[in-house]
């Protein structure tokens, strides 16, 4: 059984930073790659980063730049976020899957793929 643990959200204003960080458990298959996605309210959930098991890593459009997606080892993961928007407040989840749902974003559309941690609360004021 997989299970996926994020940390580090919280409350800052626009142009701070926070660090997200995923704590994995179990055993996740080696075609299995990591990543984070968001829920803002009323919004659909969506992909923001992911990093595959060689390291190569994929952004949305909206946070590239500002975000940076890393990994250590097998069981953490982590989410630097820089210069940060009112636009980025949202649950922030980490998710595990398989790479080609993972990479493309997809996993969103079919959650039942993968793991999903219960998500760490990002909020950007003004």
């Amino acid at each position: 059984q997989v299970q996926l643990v994020e940390s580090g959200g919280g409350s800052v204003q626009s142009g701070g930073s926070l660090r997200l960080s995923c704590a994995a458990s179990g055993y996740i298959y080696r075609t299995y790659c990591m990543g984070w996605f968001r829920q803002a309210p009323g919004k659909e959930r969506e992909g923001v980063a992911v990093i595959d098991n060689d390291g190569s890593t994929n952004y949305a459009d909206s946070v590239k730049g500002r975000f940076t997606i890393s990994r250590d080892g097998k069981n953490m993961m982590y989410l630097q976020m820089n210069n940060l928007k009112p636009e980025d407040t949202a649950m922030y989840y980490c998710a595990a899957g398989p790479c080609w749902a993972v990479a493309t974003f997809s996993l969103v559309r079919s959650p039942n793929l993968g793991y999903w941690g219960q998500g760490t609360q990002v909020t950007v004021s003004p």
